[in-house]
C-alpha cells in the first residue's frame, strides 16, 4: 500500500502531462502591406534630334547680284536645313562693301537679298518664310575686307 501512495500520485502526474494536448506551432499570418498605385511613364520611341539650325551667309561678286556656284551649294544646304524646320521664318539681309554710293549700295543689297529668296523659293521653300531686308554698307562684316562685305546673311526669327 505504501508503493500505491507513491506510484498513484506519480501515475496522476504522469497521466497529466500525456493527456495534455500538445501544442502546435503558431504560424504568423502574413497582413496584406498596404501600396499605393504608381503609374509608371509610357515611353515612347524618341524622334532622332534635329540638327541645329545653322544658316550660312553666302557671298557677291563686285556689283553683282547673280547666285555664283559656291553660293548655290551652300543655298541648297540652307534650303535642307529650312525643310526641317517647316515653321521656322527667316530674314535674309543683303550687304554690299564699301564702294558706290549710299543709295545704290542699299539697292544692290536688295537685289542680291531678293535673288537669294528666289533661289530658295526655287527648291521648295515659302515665299511667306522669306523677308528681306537691305543694309547696304551700313553693316560691315569686315571693314578691311571688302569682298567679304559682299554677302547675304539668314536670320533666323
Amino acid at each position: 500500500m505504501r508503493y500505491l501512495k507513491i506510484a498513484m500520485p506519480l501515475f496522476v502526474v504522469t497521466m497529466l502531462f500525456v493527456a495534455c494536448p500538445s501544442r502546435q506551432a503558431v504560424e504568423p499570418v502574413e497582413e496584406p502591406i498596404p501600396y499605393e498605385e504608381v503609374e509608371l511613364p509610357v515611353e515612347l520611341p524618341e524622334e532622332p534630334p534635329k540638327p541645329e539650325l545653322v544658316l550660312e551667309r553666302i557671298f557677291f561678286d563686285f556689283d553683282k547680284s547673280d547666285i555664283r556656284m559656291d553660293a548655290a551649294a551652300v543655298l541648297e544646304k540652307n534650303a535642307e536645313m529650312l525643310k526641317l524646320y517647316p515653321d521656322v521664318k527667316v530674314t535674309i539681309e543683303g550687304h554690299c562693301c564699301e564702294i558706290g554710293t549710299a543709295e545704290y549700295n542699299l539697292a544692290l543689297g536688295e537685289r542680291r537679298a531678293k535673288a537669294a529668296r528666289g533661289y530658295l523659293v526655287g527648291l521648295g521653300i515659302a515665299q511667306d518664310r522669306l523677308a528681306t531686308i537691305s543694309y547696304g554698307e551700313e553693316r560691315p562684316l569686315d571693314p578691311k575686307n571688302l569682298p567679304k562685305n559682299r554677302r547675304c546673311e539668314f536670320v533666323v526669327q
